[in-house]
């Protein structure tokens, strides 16, 4: 989706060019949304109550690129349509049946569904941009963030804690009875997560430790080839 409303080819400044060499930039040109690039990263950078994440981010911009995708086809979203759209679009729980039956609704009003979805963005790509093209940098982060983050930290040690015990009592148990033949043994509880898009593996602690994975210091095409 490359045409403006006038049906000509967007021009670049050279204010923009830097910008549309990432996604986020690029879709931002090409649905005319240029202004919305300041108003994403004051959100980013805003106070703690009116502070965006940045999956908050990108589904915020991809209702924006929903709603001038409707409007170019000659659909006028009413009040609360682009919203339930992006949502049968998008939502987790939205079966197969009826995100094919939304998709097929913007078809017939003359929508380019698949280059409209190529065109939705990742909060790794909002993040790309926030900070690498447009020089933003976030708050730190503040007394409620860390004692969310120790929270989260101290519960998921505390589970793995008790898997370790309940193992260990149950083999244990098995071996007293003569249901299981095993030497001395050790049991090791690890929880890893892994980024599917940069591919980096963490324990999961020093995962919430660092705050981020590999993805804050990826390419911008490696970032955002998932999209």
């Amino acid at each position: 989706m490359s045409e403006q409303r006038d049906g000509t080819e967007p021009s670049l400044t050279e204010s923009n060019r830097s910008h549309t060499a990432s996604k986020v930039g690029r879709v931002l040109v090409e649905y005319d949304l240029e202004d919305l690039g300041q108003t994403m990263e004051a959100r980013w950078t805003g106070d703690e109550d009116e502070r965006y994440s940045l999956r908050e981010l990108a589904n915020w911009l991809n209702k924006h690129l929903l709603e001038v995708a409707m409007v170019r086809a000659g659909r006028q979203p009413l009040d609360g349509e682009v919203d339930n759209v992006y949502r049968l679009l998008t939502g987790d729980n939205v079966s197969s049946g009826v995100r094919t039956q939304a998709r097929n609704d913007l078809k017939r009003d003359g929508v380019a569904i698949d280059d409209l979805e190529r065109d939705f963005v990742s909060h790794q790509a909002i993040h790309t941009y926030l900070t690498k093209y447009r020089g933003a940098r976030h708050s730190k982060p503040t007394a409620a963030d860390r004692d969310r983050v120790e929270s989260v930290t101290q519960a998921i040690q505390r589970l793995s804690h008790r898997t370790l015990r309940v193992t260990e009592d149950n083999l244990s148990t098995l071996e007293n009875t003569d249901r299981l033949l095993i030497g001395d043994f050790d049991v090791l509880v690890d929880v890893t997560v892994t980024c599917q898009n940069c591919g980096t593996r963490y324990d999961v602690v020093e995962l919430l430790e660092r705050g981020h994975c590999d993805c804050e210091t990826a390419g911008e095409e490696s970032v955002e080839s998932i999209d």
